[in-house]
């Protein structure tokens, strides 16, 4: 491969992995706060929390490599542009084609690695997040619980509020825990009560003292209240179902479905691989600076591009679930303008000649 094409590769991979791993990191950390924020540790604990982190940053790659793609051949063109280097290149006969084609040699195999992604990484990892979702609504493990806070299920019926609890121990005091059952509804209250250890069948035992049991019925006017001195729950490990979701179905299963919004899933997979090359080209007459001209202003005309194509891009994928947009021309239209768009801009020359041809 010749020095210059070498050498133009350098300058656009150099930024590619240093602006990826700045955006995974914001990513994770912004997942991170949303789920602190949700106590989403509290139901699932710190471990499981950090797969689902991670399953979701895994996720966020088919979007976060085409941006770390698109702004390192800004940046890096850009720099080229800046130095004057482009212009020495122009001035000795290389044209976009040489700056194209180590462009490509950078983004062909990145947006096959964001393809395979698209296709199998993830309906995978959507399938293991929905999972640990619907457990961490579902499973209510008191150790993990804080005092003075609500926590239940919406699916299952049940709340339990602690009023107090010993960190060192563990110990609760004043405990609420309301259950539904079919027509019947079951209130427990506690003076005090404790989580055991978790038996070999893997069942939770917590242990209350000194409470009332009611059983309301809801229907009739049957309704019983009891005491106790000591009473013990066994808690059955949640049968987790995440139900039909389409980002996570595999895609010849989509592929198959005349469903609109499986349509749209599997040709917003496809589509990705296709968009990845689209933004590496659209950078390169993004990356074209004077030397008046700012670096601001040229990252933020990036970045505006840029936002307005991949918006367009999910108004594309809503058209095609709501049945606005039959299945062809389905997202393709957008992405065959911003080829278009592309390729005269990249190949204005050609054009040019072609129409003098003509005239």
């Amino acid at each position: 491969m010749p020095h210059i094409e070498r050498y133009i590769i350098r300058e656009v991979i150099r930024p590619f992995s240093f602006v990826l791993i700045i955006l995974v990191a914001l990513f994770a950390c912004f997942s991170s706060a949303r789920y602190l924020a949700e106590a989403v540790t509290e139901t699932l604990g710190v471990y499981f929390m950090g797969i689902l982190i991670l399953l979701k940053t895994f996720i966020a790659l088919e979007v976060l490599v085409p941006i770390a793609l698109y702004t390192s051949v800004v940046i890096g063109l850009g720099r080229l542009h800046r130095d004057r280097e482009i212009v020495a290149l122009n001035a000795a006969g290389a044209g976009n084609k040489r700056i194209i084609g180590p462009v490509m040699v950078v983004s062909i195999p990145i947006a096959l690695a964001v393809g395979a992604l698209s296709l199998y990484g993830r309906p995978w990892a959507y399938e293991n997040s929905y999972i640990l979702d619907a457990r961490a609504k579902a499973e209510l493990n008191t150790d993990r619980f804080q005092a003075g806070r609500f926590y239940g299920n919406e699916d299952t019926g049940t709340v339990i509020y602690i009023a107090g609890k010993d960190r060192t121990s563990g110990e609760m005091s004043r405990v609420f825990y309301y259950t539904r059952k079919g027509e019947v509804s079951e209130i427990t209250a506690a003076v005090n009560a404790r989580q055991d250890e978790s038996l070999q069948d893997g069942r939770l035992r917590v242990s209350l003292d000194d409470g009332l049991v009611y059983r309301l019925q809801r229907y009739s006017m049957e309704d019983e209240v009891a005491t106790y001195e000591k009473l013990i729950r066994f808690h059955e490990d949640p049968e987790v179902s995440i139900g039909y979701k389409r980002k996570a179905q595999a895609t010849p299963d989509l592929l198959e479905s005349d469903m609109p919004q499986d349509i749209a899933e599997a040709q917003w997979r496809l589509s990705r691989p296709l968009a990845t090359l689209l933004l590496a080209l659209i950078a390169i007459p993004l990356s074209h600076s004077s030397p008046r001209q700012g670096k601001n202003e040229r990252v933020f005309m990036a970045a505006l591009i840029f936002a307005v194509y991949y918006n367009l891009s999910g108004v594309a994928q809503t058209w095609v679930e709501q049945g606005v947009m039959d299945e062809i021309p389905g997202v393709w239209w957008l992405h065959a303008l911003m080829a278009l768009v592309v390729s005269l801009y990249l190949f204005q020359r050609f054009y040019r000649r072609l129409l003098q041809g003509f005239t």
